[in-house]
C-alpha cells in the first residue's frame, strides 16, 4: 500500500511544481501565496470534513471516500481540465488586473488566472497530507504496537521508498518521450495524460489493497489477535468540533508533536522557494524541468534507502529521542550551506570555475543536494517518529490529534513559512535581500524544534510504558490460558 501510495504521491509532487512554475506568467514566487491563502484554508476545510465523516461512518469507509475524491479530479485534470485550459483560465481578466494592481499582487493574479494549475497543486500537497500521513499511517498506527512499530516502521519506509526511485525514473522516462511524437503535439498534455493514468492505476491498487486487508488480514487470527481488534474498534469516540479542538488544544503531547510538524513545515518551505526559483531559470521547459525532478526524486529515494538502513539501527541502539533529532540537525547543517552559497556568491566563484559549470547550476545543485538530505532525513527517521509516537495515545488523540496536526500542521508550517517570505519580500523589495533575515529564522525555527522533539521524548516514553503496563494483565491472562 505505501509503495503505491508514495508512488502516486512522487509523481504528484514534481507534476505540481512543474504546472505552477512554469506557467504562463507565474513562477516560484507564486509558492508562498499559494500555501498560504489556498492551501492553508484547503487544508482545514478538509479537517472539518474528515471529523465530520469520522464521527457518521466507520473509517474503512471514509479512507474510499476520500481515495475516490481524490483520484477521480487527478484523472478528470488530465483528461478534461488540462486540455480545456484556455477557455477554464480567466486570462483577459487577468491582464486587466495587472494594469492597475501593485506588484505585490502579482503572485495571487497568477493564481487567478491559472486557478486549475492551482488546484491541482493544492490537491496534490493533500495527497501527501492526507492519504500519506493519515489515512495510511493512522491505520498502521491503530492495528501497530511501539514495539512492532520500532521494529517494522523503518522497514516499511525502506520498501516504500523504492517507490521514489521507480517513480522518478518514470516521470522522466514519460518526459523524454516527447522526442518520438509528430509536430503540433502538446506535448505536456500527452506527458500528464500519462502522469495521471499512472496515478488513477496506482490509487485502484491501493483502494484493493485495502478492503483485502480489512477483509482478509484483520479478519484472520493468525494475523491480528481478535481480542485486540474489538477493543480497537470498541474504542472509536465521537466529539464535537469544539469538544475536540478544546480537548486537543490542552494536550501537551499534541501541541509538542504539532510543533515539530510545524517546524518541519516551516523549515523546509524557508529553504525550497528559493531553490525553485533557481531551478526555473535553469530549466525553463516544462518536459526539462520535469526530466530533471524526475532525476531528482530517484536519488531522494536511493538516498532515503540508505538512510532507513541506518534508521532501524538508529531506533534500536539510540531510542527515539535520538532518531528525532536528527532531521532537525540535518535541515540546519544543510541550510547553512546552501544559504552560504547564496549569500557569499563571490566566494564560490573560484570553484565554479575549476568546476567547470555555471553559478547557477551551481546553486541548483547543492540546493538539491539539500532537499535530498533533507527529505532523506524526513523520510527514514522524522516521519516513523511522528508516527511512532501516535501509538500510545487514546482513540479520540489517534484520529482527530493526528487530522488536526498532519493535515493542518503541515500546511500550517509551509504557509506560515510563505507568510515570512512574503512580509520580507514586501519590506525588503526581493527575495534576495530578504535572504539574511530568512537564515536567521530557520535557525529559529529549528531551536524551537528541537526543545519540542526533546520534551515530547520524554513524554513518549512515560506514555509507552503506561501502554505496557495496560497490556500486561492481559499478556499475563493468556500466558495462564496456555
Amino acid at each position: 500500500m505505501l509503495f503505491f501510495i508514495l508512488f502516486n504521491y512522487t509523481i504528484l509532487r514534481d507534476t505540481k511544481d512543474v504546472l505552477v512554475v512554469t506557467a504562463p506568467n507565474s513562477g516560484a514566487e507564486i509558492i508562498p501565496f499559494l500555501k498560504t491563502y489556498v492551501n492553508l484554508p484547503s487544508a482545514v476545510l478538509f479537517t472539518l470534513i474528515y471529523s465530520s465523516l469520522c464521527n457518521k461512518m466507520p473509517t474503512d469507509k471514509v479512507f474510499y471516500i476520500v481515495m475516490t475524491a481524490f483520484l477521480s479530479f487527478f484523472g478528470a485534470f488530465a483528461g478534461i481540465i488540462y486540455p480545456n485550459r484556455m477557455l477554464l483560465h480567466p486570462n483577459a481578466a487577468a491582464d486587466w488586473l495587472t494594469t492597475f494592481l501593485p506588484v505585490f499582487f502579482m503572485p495571487l493574479i497568477a493564481i487567478f488566472r491559472n486557478w486549475t494549475y492551482a488546484l491541482f497543486y493544492t490537491l496534490a500537497n493533500l495527497w501527501g497530507s492526507v492519504v500519506v500521513s493519515l489515512l495510511f499511517w493512522g491505520f498502521a498506527n491503530e492495528i501497530t504496537t511501539v514495539d512492532e512499530a520500532k521494529k517494522y516502521y523503518p522497514l516499511f519506509g525502506l520498501m516504500a521508498n523504492v517507490a521514489l526511485i521507480f517513480s522518478g525514473q518514470y516521470v522522466k522516462y514519460v518526459s523524454n518521450l516527447r522526442s518520438g511524437l509528430p509536430a503540433g503535439t502538446d506535448l505536456w498534455g500527452h506527458s500528464l495524460k500519462l502522469l495521471m493514468a499512472a496515478v488513477v492505476a496506482g490509487g485502484g491498487v491501493v483502494m484493493a489493497l485495502m478492503g483485502f486487508m480489512q477483509s482478509k488480514v484483520l479478519t484472520d487470527p493468525a494475523c491480528v489477535d481478535p481480542t485486540k481488534e474489538a477493543k480497537r474498534k470498541k474504542q472509536k469516540t465521537k466529539m464535537s468540533m469544539s469538544e475536540s479542538a478544546k480537548f486537543l488544544s490542552n494536550s501537551p503531547y499534541i501541541k509538542d508533536l504539532a510543533t515539530l510538524v510545524i517546524g518541519y513545515g516551516m523549515a523546509i518551505n524557508i529553504v525550497e522557494v528559493t531553490w525553485k526559483s533557481k531551478l526555473k531559470a535553469a530549466f525553463p521547459d516544462p518536459n526539462s524541468y520535469s526530466v530533471f525532478m524526475g532525476n531528482f526524486s530517484s536519488t531522494t529515494g536511493v538516498v532515503t534507502l540508505l538512510m532507513m538502513l541506518a534508521g532501524r539501527f538508529i531506533f534500536k541502539r539510540f531510542g527515539w529521542g535520538t532518531a528525532a533529532l536528527i532531521t532537525p540537525i540535518t535541515l540546519l547543517t544543510t541550510g547553512i550551506a546552501f544559504f552560504s552559497l547564496t549569500l557569499f556568491p563571490a566566494f564560490f566563484a573560484p570553484i565554479t570555475a575549476k568546476l567547470g559549470t555555471t553559478p547557477l547550476m551551481l546553486a541548483v545543485m547543492i540546493g538539491a543536494a539539500q532537499n535530498i538530505l533533507s527529505k532523506g532525513a524526513k523520510y527514514s527517521l522524522f516521519d516513523p517518529c511522528k508516527e511512532m509516537a501516535y501509538i500510545p495515545l487514546d482513540a479520540e488523540s489517534k484520529t482527530k490529534g493526528k487530522a488536526a496536526v498532519d493535515v493542518i500542521g503541515n500546511p500550517l508550517g509551509k504557509s506560515g513559512g510563505s507568510f515570512i517570505q512574503q512580509i520580507l519580500i514586501g519590506f525588503f523589495g526581493s527575495l534576495q535581500a530578504s535572504t539574511p533575515y530568512l537564515g536567521g529564522i530557520l535557525g529559529l525555527v529549528i531551536v524551537a524544534w528541537i526543545r519540542a522533539a526533546n520534551s515530547l521524548s520524554k513524554q513518549f516514553k512515560a506514555k509507552s510504558a503506561e501502554m505496557e503496563k495496560r497490556d500486561w494483565p492481559l499478556q499475563d491472562f493468556e500466558k495462564k490460558e496456555q
